[in-house]
């Protein structure tokens, strides 16, 4: 992948995922992303396009993909759910 991920952007768009998503059986579906966490909490998963993002403590990530077309629009997608949704409690 040429450019590194914004992990500060993919964190909002969990936190994002969780609040305005879809719950099913433990994890949330927003916008073709889904958002979930291993048993403590410290690893986020999100999963679309064909792609799978595990974010680790201390933003270390890995993208599992195929190939870049998945990754841009996965990575279109997330972007897209942090910035067109409110988190509540939050003024800009």
């Amino acid at each position: 992948m040429k450019n590194e991920l914004d992990t500060k952007l993919m964190l909002d768009a969990y936190e994002k995922i969780q609040t305005h998503g879809e719950a099913r059986q433990g994890r949330h579906y927003l916008d073709g992303i889904e958002a979930y966490t291993d048993h403590d909490g410290y690893t986020v998963f999100l999963e679309g396009y064909g792609v799978t993002l595990t974010l680790q403590f201390h933003s270390s990530y890995h993208l599992n993909y195929e190939n870049q077309s998945q990754v841009d629009k996965f990575i279109r997608a997330v972007k897209n759910i942090a910035e067109g949704y409110e988190t509540p409690g939050y003024e800009r």
